[in-house]
């Protein structure tokens, strides 16, 4: 397997997005959706002054459904890393984000409740010593993580002993570098290491990342009429089976539908 490869696989998931971005851009981005519920005006203006529903990354189908539901065409806004949608939101790139929860990014984001839980595990070399979670966490182990990722900010905050190494590809870095483990998500980690018989992935997760539907703060100055919409609109779509048919969709088995939120 070439390094080539490799990272081709670890992007499987951005892939899949960008398709569904190809996809919306073929309808006429002038055309509003029909069938749409009755919402007010000034709760769509709140999550949409641009007159357009921006959303930005993973799952296309959320966002097509919330779209309809306020009457509004959909852009959807493409980045190859959790961490670029966090860092564009300062420049009001986006409306609504899929996105991990994360102590940081809650600081300057209304998150929903989770509406999907995913697995975040090591991949190592084959004949490496490290057998389980706990011992990845010492010293002289180099840990390789995507930049600004869920799993990043996650274990700057709880690794004692380990090194992170950050950059655009974690695969790439591990591969590259001969780092002692590779850090993300379960599915695209699984996929690479079934093509290269000189990893594995060890048993275990380090984290549950918790994956939530978010929109920008500052916005609201105090309203929250637009983010307990969007925490309801969530809680719908989980209820009503529509993550899951969504997540099937798209050839996500390993990722389990979040449960119930008050």
């Amino acid at each position: 397997m070439t390094l080539g490869n490799g990272m081709h696989r670890s992007a499987l998931a951005a892939m899949i997005f960008i398709a569904g971005v190809c996809a919306a851009q073929a309808q006429d981005p002038a055309t509003r959706p029909q069938g749409a519920s009755n919402v007010s005006t000034a709760l769509v203006k709140d999550l949409a002054p641009t007159g357009k529903l921006r959303a930005a990354i993973n799952l296309v189908d959320l966002a097509r459904e919330l779209a309809r539901r306020l009457n509004l065409p959909l852009e959807l806004v493409p980045f190859d890393a959790a961490g670029k949608v966090f860092e564009a939101l300062k420049a009001g790139a986006w409306d609504i984000a899929f996105l991990a929860i994360e102590p940081v990014r809650a600081a300057e984001i209304a998150f929903t409740a989770p509406y999907v839980i995913i697995e975040g595990v090591y991949m190592v070399p084959k004949d490496s010593a490290l057998r389980a979670v706990a011992d990845v966490d010492r010293e002289g182990v180099r840990i390789a993580v995507n930049k600004g990722s869920a799993y990043d900010l996650f274990l700057t905050r709880t690794l004692k002993h380990a090194q992170l190494v950050r950059g655009e590809n974690g695969i790439e870095l591990f591969l590259r570098d001969r780092l002692e483990a590779a850090a993300g998500v379960k599915q695209p980690l699984v996929e690479y290491a079934k093509t290269n018989p000189a990893v594995r992935i060890m048993d275990g997760r380090f984290m549950e990342i918790r994956q939530a539907m978010g929109t920008p703060k500052q916005r609201y100055q105090g309203r929250e009429d637009a983010p307990r919409y969007l925490h309801a609109f969530v809680e719908e779509m989980k209820a009503t089976g529509f993550v899951a048919k969504a997540l099937k969709r798209s050839n996500q088995p390993d990722a389990a539908v979040a449960p119930p939120a008050d």
